[in-house]
């Protein structure tokens, strides 16, 4: 595992995403799950963003989460899941409020669990 500054000095590359129901930006990091922040502005959002990615660094670190090195998001695989209607519908909403895509916010949330469940284990 690297060290902090090591992981700052990575280049992790940005979704950026205007907010079509609050207005301004929305800026996530692909490979770091459920880093995100926003800003009225895309200035705003892109220096919020640096933040956000450094304090995410700073506890996944802490943590002593996995991090994923930039860029393993080339080719993603796929996998078909059945869910209840009322789940999607949920997934859906949650989506639109984190200004994401369905597949975005679904593997954030898959991710999430995954360091959750990881911290458990020990």
């Amino acid at each position: 595992m690297r060290i902090l500054e090591e992981y700052i000095a990575l280049h992790y590359p940005v979704q950026i995403t205007e907010d079509p129901c609050e207005g301004g930006y929305v800026v996530s990091f692909p490979d770091l799950p459920g880093c995100l922040t926003c800003g009225e502005t895309l200035e705003e959002a892109m220096a919020n963003a640096e933040d956000a990615r450094r304090c995410w660094l700073e506890v996944a670190v802490e943590q002593g989460y996995d991090i994923q090195e930039p860029g393993k998001w080339d080719s993603p695989e796929q996998f078909k899941l059945r869910i209840p209607k009322s789940l999607h519908e949920q997934l859906i909403e949650g989506a639109s409020k984190a200004g994401m895509s369905l597949s975005r916010y679904c593997v954030n949330l898959l991710s999430k669990g995954s360091m959750d469940y990881k911290s458990t284990e020990g």
